[in-house]
């Protein structure tokens, strides 16, 4: 069978750089960073007493005090994007099969806040067994996309992926390939997170996965550069609106973007660390691009994983010069996670909306705070360092990878009728 083609209509974003697509596309480019010390709890005994937190963020400005009680942060970023993507995209819901919609979230963890939360209260409680009747709706992962589903009335396929940081970049493919293959009319994909708590923090640090950088934590998140010491944990969500192409058309919708391939591998290696060589990377890559039905020179600029690892950011780059040989010189590549941090299950969507917003306006993001280079590291490829550039995008590559190996690869590009 013929695939069917897929666009992106819709975009809603909640960032540590911006509160709306418009002001986190802004900031991007600007190369603002949104690392600062931690507001949520006292971080002063932490080895990281700093992260990316969302900003001036009101949940009552989308929804009343009493729902937000029901919610864990996560889920309440989640439907934050979603209303910004669905007005975006100016869907009737009154004149769509809503039997053919549906809602392919990714998140990494969930409700942390709300287990943290309900743990502290029994320990700290007279030994009776008293917990929220909303505790385990709060808490579990899925519930992001059935809060969604259940607020727009959405009746098709419903879930969240769980691949780590891979997660919304999984959720995206998901939804590209159930439009693909006719069993959806459009899906509201994504992805939302909010691990900067005792727990996220407590863990990551426990890992040695954290910059530990708290004299000057702006500059924490330093991709590609040779002092880098983990990366700087965000929080946050993004949303797009995927639909296919004929069914947007038929209603005269504005159209981003086409998603014309993804991939999906494992490193089957380490929990935690990258395969040295990059195997799986190269593997996901190579995958999207046939997927795709594309050429490596087809590509203009790769939105990488790129977190500020010493290990991450040099597997990374071996593992783009090996898939697109001598034209990994004429790409564009950065780390966006050098200005908003490591939103974790929600990574992947916040910056396939910055490949998105490339290839509308050609311009390219930057990856700020370079100093220092790391003879581990190829400085003839273009890494986009301190300054957005601008040029011709006319096919974007986003990269997300979790622990446990797990490799996610998607493809967007200009539509053309």
């Amino acid at each position: 069978m013929e695939k069917k083609r897929v666009v992106i209509t819709g975009l809603g974003a909640l960032t540590p750089i911006g509160n709306s697509v418009d002001e986190y596309w802004n900031n991007l480019i600007a190369g603002k960073s949104g690392a600062d010390f931690i507001t949520k709890f006292d971080a002063g005994l932490f080895k990281t007493q700093f992260a990316c937190e969302v900003k001036d963020f009101d949940p009552l400005s989308i929804m009343d005090r009493k729902e937000v009680r029901k919610l864990d942060p996560f889920s309440v970023y989640a439907m934050a994007t979603a209303q910004e993507a669905l007005a975006d995209s100016n869907i009737d819901l009154e004149k769509v099969d809503l039997y053919r919609a549906g809602v392919v979230w990714g998140s990494g963890i969930g409700g942390m806040k709300t287990f943290q939360e309900e743990c502290f209260n029994y320990k700290e409680g007279d030994g009776t067994p008293r917990f929220n009747p909303f505790f385990v709706p709060k808490m579990i992962v899925d519930i992001a996309a059935g809060h969604i589903s259940i607020k727009y009335g959405l009746k098709g396929p419903n879930y969240v992926t769980v691949s780590a940081c891979a997660s919304s970049t999984n959720a995206l493919i998901d939804s590209l390939m159930l439009i693909q293959l006719g069993k959806c009319d459009f899906i509201i994909s994504g992805g939302s997170e909010a691990g900067v708590n005792i727990a996220g923090v407590g863990g990551f640090n426990a890992l040695k996965a954290l910059s530990t950088r708290n004299d000057n934590p702006k500059t924490a998140s330093r991709p590609f550069d040779s002092t880098r010491d983990g990366f700087v944990l965000g929080e946050g969500s993004g949303c797009l609106i995927l639909e296919e192409l004929e069914h947007a058309k038929a209603r005269g919708a504005k159209i981003y973007a086409e998603v014309v391939g993804g991939g999906l591998t494992a490193d089957a290696h380490h929990i935690t660390a990258p395969h040295p060589e990059g195997l799986g990377a190269i593997n996901v890559m190579k995958l999207s691009l046939e997927d795709a039905g594309m050429k490596p020179e087809d590509i203009d600029y790769i939105n990488v994983h790129g977190t500020s690892t010493p290990l991450g950011d040099i597997a990374e780059t071996i593992a783009i010069k090996e898939v697109f040989g001598d034209h990994a010189y004429n790409l564009n590549i950065s780390s966006t996670k050098s200005m908003t941090g490591h939103l974790l299950g929600a990574a992947g969507a916040i910056e396939a909306i910055a490949c998105v917003k490339s290839i509308e306006n050609d311009i390219v993001p930057p990856t700020i705070n370079f100093e220092h280079k790391d003879e581990s590291i190829d400085y003839n490829l273009n890494l986009t360092l301190n300054k957005a550039q601008e040029r011709t995008v006319n096919a974007a590559l986003s990269n997300t990878f979790g622990f446990g190996g797990h490799n996610t690869s998607i493809i967007m590009k200009k539509y053309n009728d």
